[in-house]
């Protein structure tokens, strides 16, 4: 058992932090731990009708921290984390964002893990080729997790007792069911779905228990013909209400998170487990995810951001931030929030060392570093140049920027610019080079100043050329504050002042503290971009 500090272990028991609210939901589940000393089972589920997303990654994430918080609060009890997927559904419609999907089409209907990859990627099957995109990233975040498949359960017979279960009790669970659906849909509901000998695909038709114990039944196929099949073994999967219930049983799952659109599911899962002799999980409802929009981020239609569009653009530390924060509340989830979250997460991130413990269970971080070790993670690190900063430095640079270039500009701002001896900016120095080909350098447009702009600029470029190229960023930031305080210049605000210097020197109505800026990008080359606004002025 892990050891931990008792001034983390009296924090944890009062911090109002989510993943510890989470937790304490099983220690009232489990006020002396879980019979015989079982593993907490934690799981996750994952439908690979299409690629993977930032919304199924986040379930993994949220829940790990949960888990650990779990393990923090009861002194390193044992803990489990079930990856599920769910590939024996039938596929429904082929995805919009998949290759050949003319190769799709006749398998509609088919289970996901008996469909051809359209991706030719030398994958047994669609849902393997899916299954093993979300596993490369856990694996790449460094979760620790037990895979689980759905069709390997099925066709191996390990779900089989719990089958024979759902078959004993099919009328109780009918009674659950068939008051929450429509009348045409309630006259061919199964909660068993048979597997067409012929055709292959997964059928939604009705179903005669004719053994429960033999897990026999009966249903007509798409063909007319009465067939009298086993349910076990691989030749039927439950209808999805049915089937959550039943692996929460078959399991012991104690707890699973899930999203607010499977709200009433999880009310009707958790009673189909209660009739199945079992208990329904704990677990979190969290709000959606929306694209840039306002739409709900669907994996068919690939609306949302993948797993590696972020990672072009953003780090992995970013992505967890941004996944962690208020689970509760809708967010947007678009490449526009992802230099924000760079810059948010090493805000926490350099706060962290200096925080009481109490304050540092709040802070994202220690949760992400999963710092149930002070140590780990190096607390307290800090980047020289914010991701902001460096975006606007890339955009002056242009499209055709180089690592190079923008290591050499950092050279005027950091007494040691070495990639080697700066791994974490040097990362999102290719993160910036990207994300400003693909979405800055397109929009920016410096516009031409008016003729109060054009007077502070030039009363901007007189101060600048008499100071040194080494002058702080601190001394560069109160000099450009002062002229904007003139009122010759016929600023209303100092914001007027600084959307001014955006447009007209950086082409974006949005920028970083000029001061930073001009110490970053140099004195001489400032006084080149005033010369060119200036120029524009006519």
């Amino acid at each position: 058992m892990t050891e931990f500090d008792p001034a983390l272990l009296a924090a944890a028991q009062t911090s109002k932090a989510w993943p510890f609210e989470e937790a304490k939901k099983l220690l009232k589940r489990y006020p002396d731990g879980k019979p015989g000393g079982a593993p907490v089972l934690f799981e996750t589920g994952y439908g690979p009708s299409g690629l993977p997303h930032i919304g199924t990654f986040q379930e993994v994430l949220r829940t790990t921290l949960v888990r650990r918080a779990y393990e923090v609060l009861t002194g390193g009890a044992p803990t489990r984390l079930l990856a599920f997927s769910d590939d024996m559904d039938g596929l429904r419609k082929v995805p919009d964002n998949v290759p050949s999907r003319d190769r799709l089409e006749p398998h509609l209907g088919q289970p996901l893990s008996r469909i051809p990859d359209p991706f030719d990627a030398g994958f047994e099957s669609f849902a393997a080729h899916n299954n093993a995109m979300l596993r490369r990233f856990l694996d790449r975040f460094g979760f620790e997790y037990e895979f689980v498949s759905a069709s390997e359960r099925y066709n191996s017979g390990a779900f089989d007792a719990a089958l024979v279960g759902v078959l004993t009790q099919y009328q109780a669970i009918l009674d659950i069911m068939l008051p929450t659906l429509r009348a045409e849909r309630a006259a061919t509901y199964s909660p068993v779905l048979p597997i067409s000998p012929a055709t292959g695909r997964v059928l939604q038709v009705p179903v005669e228990v004719v053994d429960a114990a033999a897990g026999l039944i009966r249903f007509t196929d798409e063909d007319g013909q009465v067939v009298e099949q086993s349910a076990l073994g691989g030749q039927a999967k439950l209808q999805w209400k049915v089937d959550w219930a039943m692996r929460w049983v078959a399991l012991g799952v104690d707890y699973e998170m899930y999203g607010k659109d499977l709200t009433d599911s999880g009310i009707q899962s958790g009673r189909i487990a209660q009739v199945l002799g079992g208990r329904k999980p704990d677990g979190l409802i969290y709000e959606l995810f929306l694209d840039e929009n306002g739409e709900k981020i669907s994996k068919s239609r690939g609306n949302g951001l993948t797993i590696d569009q972020w990672l072009a653009y953003g780090s992995e530390e970013s992505l967890g931030f941004y996944l962690f924060r208020e689970p509760k509340s809708a967010k947007s989830l678009h490449v526009g929030v992802i230099p924000r979250a760079v810059d948010e997460y090493w805000q926490f991130r350099e706060k962290l060392a200096d925080q009481p413990v109490e304050q540092q269970l709040g802070n994202p971080v220690w949760h992400l570093l999963g710092a149930t070790d002070p140590a780990r993670g190096g607390a307290g690190d800090s980047l020289p140049v914010t991701y902001g900063l460096l975006l606007n430095l890339v955009g002056v640079l242009g499209a055709g920027a180089t690592r190079d270039q923008v290591w050499s500009y950092l050279g005027n701002y950091i007494a040691d610019p070495d990639p080697a001896r700066h791994p974490a900016l040097d990362v999102l120095v290719e993160r910036a080079l990207a994300y400003n080909r693909d979405y800055v350098a397109p929009t920016l447009v410096r516009r031409a100043p008016a003729p109060g702009e054009a007077a502070a600029l030039r009363a901007l470029d007189a101060e600048l050329a008499a100071l040194p190229e080494d002058t702080p960023a601190d001394a560069l930031q109160t000099l450009v504050y002062e002229i904007g305080k003139h009122e010759e210049f016929g600023f209303a605000a100092l914001r007027d002042w600084f959307k001014a210097l955006y447009e007209t020197l950086l082409g974006s109505s949005q920028g970083p503290r000029m001061g930073s800026f001009i110490a970053l990008y140099g004195i001489a080359n400032t006084r080149r971009l005033i010369a060119e606004a200036l120029d524009g002025a006519g």
